[in-house]
């Protein structure tokens, strides 16, 4: 089976960091095919989830069916399905879908990497990432996904952070690893590492139903010294060799 749609030797290696000039996310308004095919399995699977974790919520998200890239360009086919579907395909990894999403990488003005690690009531309980989340149907315009428009809202949702206040590098970068791709951007924070973290501690005492336990500063590309995805380890052996660039 090919991963991607389009000519294979156009993508760089898995787990390879990349520059990305434009990404361009197309929603049909039409079901999925996967989620159609795979839709009582999903249920079934959801059943068994929530038994485990009786606080998921099964909310809409847009999920891709295809993924293209030309001379640095990204463009994807998507559609809304539910994230019981989307737990199911991650399970399984299955054909018929990707999983496309954007992050920031936040660094603070002393060099660190600010991080996030999520809540034991969530899908993803004691990982370490930068703050985001998978595009959801209120990030989409005109048919089309803002993916800018997305990690700056999942951002100030997860930490209070404003990507307003952050200098940010031109351009995106991308990576891609298990049917999955990051897209990425470098925002500079004017506020240290220690500043930052207790900002984001404040946020989350006042939140009464927050998704991240604390923010982490990152200090170096060490990929066990925290419970890290896979995509995250790459991330940070090229990010931390130009943090002061």
């Amino acid at each position: 089976m090919t991963f991607f749609e389009g000519n294979r030797t156009a993508w760089p290696a898995e787990g390879t960091v990349f520059p990305v000039s434009k990404i361009d996310i197309e929603v049909s308004s039409d079901p999925h095919p996967f989620h159609l095919a795979e839709a009582e399995r999903a249920r079934q699977s959801w059943q068994r989830e929530i038994a485990a974790n009786p606080h998921l919520f099964d909310g809409r998200m847009v999920l891709q069916r295809s993924i293209r890239i030309a001379e640095g360009r990204i463009a994807a086919r998507a559609h809304i399905v539910p994230y019981s579907t989307f737990l199911w395909w991650r399970r399984t990894r299955e054909p018929g879908a990707y999983h496309l999403f954007g992050m920031p990488m936040l660094l603070s003005s002393d060099g660190a990497m600010i991080a996030i690690r999520m809540g034991a009531h969530t899908a993803n309980p004691g990982r370490v990432y930068s703050p985001g989340g998978s595009l959801e149907p209120e990030d989409i315009v005109d048919g089309r996904c803002d993916v800018a428009g997305n990690i700056a809202r999942e951002v100030r949702e997860e930490t209070g952070i404003s990507l307003s206040e952050a200098v940010a590098e031109s351009g995106w970068h991308a990576i891609h690893m298990d049917s999955t791709v990051t897209v990425f951007r470098v925002f500079r924070l004017s506020a240290t590492a220690d500043e930052m973290l207790a900002r984001v501690a404040a946020h989350v005492a006042a939140d009464p139903h927050p998704e991240i336990d604390e923010a982490v500063a990152i200090c170096g590309p060490e990929p066990d010294a925290h419970n890290y995805p896979e995509f995250i380890p790459p991330i940070l052996k090229w990010l931390f060799p130009r943090r002061g660039g």
